[in-house]
Order: structure tokens, then C-alpha cells, then sequence
């Protein structure tokens, strides 16, 4: 694999987008030598209503958070369907533009991921790319084999805290910990490969810390007239102020206003 390919791809909904999704994608890019993150903000969310904020203000809000972030930038190839918008079909269009499975690595927090099974076009989907699981609020990666057995097998360890001076021996290391076959000693680009005709992706579990912040406790706070300073960078907690936005509750199909799940629209489980 070319490393300059290496790619990472954080998925969500990003209404809006805030600390801890920001601490999750720096995390993968650390512990895995990501060469470039995309930030892809989805349109029709699979399992949730519309999101509060329109496709235009999300947007804005993301390229304005990665601004400053080397190699990372906002990508609006969900925002253009007028359909669902799923995993596995942005994976499958990266395939499309000449990338391999195994030169892509999909972001998730560690919550998001134990509902893998519920996403579409599961466990195919696995099999598209990397995936590169981030703790997050309460739910540590170390969990993830013993919550999520049949996938413990495609589990490697990744510690982020040794990767910023020497990644590849960082993961031999993190790997030799979790005891793992010994055709995955060798690390580095090879450690990522498939062999020729294809073979393994698999799901690194990064044990990282991430701000404590969700979506849906943004949204409540500037309905309580509470600041957001801290949860999301300066400039979108100067865009949310300038647009008034969240500052009106979302309407419920009974004509009432639901703070959690009207509110909580998340693209794969990502708040």
C-alpha cells in the first residue's frame, strides 16, 4: 500500500460538530500515520429525522472546525444524495475513485461501533475498509472483544500515547499485547496490506482520551441559554451565536417538542 494513500474517513451527522468528534479523528490520524482525514458530514440520516441545522449551516461548521488541521479537510460528497445516507455506499464510492479497501480507514467512537451490526450491509461492510474504533464517553476499546465477540478476531490495539514518536513499533507493541496471530507481527504498511486477491481489514481499537461531549448536550445547552464555549472550536461557537441556531426545540410528528431524539440526528450512530 502507497502510505501516502492512507486516508481516514469520519462520518456523522455534525449537528454540529464539536470538541469531541475533533479528539476522536486526531486520535486516528496519530495512532495510524493517516496521510489525509476527510470529514464528511451525511445528508438523510438511516434511523433518525432531519437534522436541526440545514445541510448548508453543518457544512460551514465543519470546514470551518478542521481549518488549521494538517492534511484534514471537509468533504461534501454525502450532502449532494437526495437518498439515505449509508457507510457502506460512501465506501464504496472512494472504491470507485481508485482507492483500495485497505488504504481506507473509517473513524467511529467505541458507542457508535457496538451497534455495528444494526448498520446497513453488515458484516460486508467490514470487509470495505479499515475501521478504527476511538473510546468515547464511557465505553472503553478494551470492552469491545468481549461485547463484540465474533469481530474479536479482527481486533488490533493501537496505543495512540507511543505512536507520536515511533508508530510502527508503537503497534507491534499495542499488538503483541493483545496476543495476536504471528503473521501480523511485522508493523508498518504491511501490517495494513491485503494480500494479493484481496484479504483481512481490520478494526484497530484506539484507547484515546476524547472530550466528554455530545451533539445533543450542545443543542440542550443553548436551549437553556447555557454557553457552549469549550465544546465546539471558537468559530463555531461563533457561527451557531451568529445564526441563532438551536435556539428553537425540534417539532415532533404530534405536533409536540422532543429534545432527545428529534434532536440526536446522528449519520451511523455518531452524536
Amino acid at each position: 500500500m502507497n502510505p501516502s494513500r492512507r486516508l481516514g474517513i469520519l462520518g456523522g451527522m455534525f449537528d454540529p460538530i464539536h470538541q469531541g468528534h475533533l479528539d476522536t479523528g486526531a486520535a486516528a490520524q496519530r495512532a495510524l500515520d493517516l496521510r489525509e482525514l476527510l470529514v464528511v458530514p451525511s445528508n438523510i440520516p438511516p434511523h433518525r429525522p432531519q437534522p436541526i441545522a440545514s445541510s448548508h449551516h453543518r457544512f460551514a461548521m465543519v470546514a470551518m472546525a478542521v481549518a488549521g488541521h494538517s492534511g484534514w479537510r471537509a468533504l461534501d460528497v454525502e450532502l449532494g444524495q437526495a437518498t439515505r445516507s449509508f457507510t457502506s455506499d460512501t465506501l464504496r464510492h472512494f472504491h470507485t475513485i481508485g482507492f483500495l479497501p485497505a488504504e481506507l480507514f473509517f473513524i467511529a467512537g467505541a458507542d457508535a461501533f457496538l451497534e455495528i451490526a444494526t448498520w446497513k450491509d453488515y458484516p460486508a461492510l467490514l470487509d470495505l475498509a479499515h475501521f478504527t474504533v476511538v473510546a468515547r464517553r464511557g465505553v472503553k476499546v478494551s470492552e469491545l472483544p468481549a461485547r463484540l465477540p465474533a469481530l474479536a478476531s479482527r481486533m488490533r490495539r493501537v496505543d495512540v500515547a507511543a505512536t507520536s514518536a515511533e508508530p510502527a513499533a508503537a503497534w507491534a507493541a499495542s499488538h503483541a499485547r493483545l496476543d495476536q496471530p504471528a503473521s501480523m507481527d511485522a508493523p508498518g504498511d504491511a501490517a495494513f496490506a491485503q494480500p494479493a486477491g484481496g484479504g483481512p481489514t481490520w478494526i484497530f481499537l484506539i484507547d484515546a482520551a476524547t472530550a466528554d461531549v455530545s451533539s445533543t448536550a450542545i443543542r440542550q445547552a443553548r436551549l437553556d441559554h447555557r454557553s457552549i464555549a469549550g465544546m465546539v472550536p471558537p468559530s463555531v461557537q461563533q457561527h451557531i451565536e451568529q445564526h441563532a441556531l438551536y435556539t428553537v426545540p425540534a417539532p415532533t410528528d404530534g405536533g409536540g417538542y422532543d429534545l432527545s431524539s428529534a434532536q440526536a440526528g446522528r449519520l451511523h450512530g455518531q452524536d
